[in-house]
């Protein structure tokens, strides 16, 4: 345990990917904060501005205070992903500010919808870039500095089955997919577990009110997925109870077909 850690007396997670406060990182980083765990996060306020949500103007802080009611320290980092160089300073970060990391959660993702005819080289190689390479080297960096009990470590990384009309997308989804569940085998010597989440269509304010009523349909359930559904299942994975659920993609859309 690190002096950080035994200062706290929790320990830290690590979550991609908290650029907007409805969105499902933030619902994760709340949730972990209330389970016990000191919070850092990661947020491109760029992305969100290229995206049509725009940026929401101090969600960082927002996030960090919702943290804080749960008795948690935070830690907000702002990297851009795209960077082969982003996930070593972003670890470095986090162990300078909260001590070493725990547990890995990616919830970050390049998202910019289009299909096999009209998808750019340059938007392709971005998304692979975010989605696939960079998830890549968080778990390479969790991996080489992971000093955890045996057994205490945990990756999860949300993906998502979609792939007609959003090509980039699906496709480095796909290949983060294969990324993490490596992981589970490679990273046995450690005790560090590592699934894959598809949470399904989430309310997180991209929906159109038809698109809505489309899910609600199609959901034996008859509502829409929340970023809390994924939340709680991403809790669950990295608590102590959640240890024997490894090198698994799990589907949690309400049952959605």
């Amino acid at each position: 345990m690190s002096a950080a850690e035994a200062r706290s007396g929790r320990p830290v997670a690590l979550v991609t990917g908290v650029g907007r406060t409805i969105g499902i990182g933030a619902a994760i980083a709340e949730r972990l904060a209330a389970s016990g765990w000191d919070v850092a996060y990661s947020y491109w306020t760029p992305y969100d501005g290229r995206m049509a949500w725009g940026v929401e103007e101090g969600a960082a802080e927002a996030v960090g205070a919702l943290i804080e009611g749960h008795g948690a320290r935070h830690l907000a980092v702002s990297a851009d992903l795209a960077d082969p160089a982003s996930p070593a300073r972003l670890f470095d970060r986090v162990e300078a500010g909260l001590g070493p990391v725990g547990a890995l959660v990616m919830s970050h993702a390049e998202s910019v919808d289009s299909g096999l005819l009209d998808t750019t080289v340059e938007s392709f190689d971005r998304h692979f870039a975010v989605n696939a390479r960079a998830s890549w080297l968080l778990i390479r960096e969790f991996g080489l500095r992971f000093t955890g009990a045996f057994g205490t470590g945990r990756i999860v990384a949300l993906t998502s089955d979609h792939t007609a009309g959003n090509l980039p997308y699906g496709a480095s989804k796909g290949a983060l997919d294969r990324i993490t569940r490596a992981a589970a085998r490679e990273l046995a010597h450690l005790g560090v577990t590592a699934n894959v989440v598809d949470p399904g269509p989430t309310d997180t304010g991209w929906m159109s009110e038809q698109h809505k009523a489309d899910m609600v349909e199609h959901t034996p359930l008859a509502r829409i997925g929340t970023p809390q559904d994924a939340a709680h299942l991403i809790d669950f994975l990295c608590s102590p109870q959640g240890q024997w659920v490894n090198g698994q993609l799990l589907q949690s859309s309400g049952g959605l077909k």
